[in-house]
């Protein structure tokens, strides 16, 4: 019943999923995401868009690929908490 805008512009930032009606935003991380460099600019990125209103929820290409049922339990949870 909400809709989700993709690679949608939010600051200086593309977030890869966006519920602008519930300020809820959907991160999915690949690979790359594991470096410690990039995992810091993860979590620069997450207090940025929090400041700004939004929640910020990540799951990595695994989870995703390997428990999608989980996934969407997490997003319709998040979307109920909001």
């Amino acid at each position: 019943g909400v809709k989700f805008n993709r690679q949608h512009i939010i600051g200086d930032y593309i977030v890869d999923f966006v519920c602008i009606e519930k300020g809820l935003i959907v991160e999915v991380d690949g690979g790359y995401h594991d470096g410690q460099e990039q995992h810091k600019n993860d979590i620069e990125r997450t207090i940025s868009l929090t400041r700004m209103g939004f929640h910020v929820i990540r799951f990595d290409n695994n989870t995703i690929f390997q428990n999608i049922e989980s996934v969407i339990d997490t997003i319709y949870d998040e979307l109920a908490d909001l």
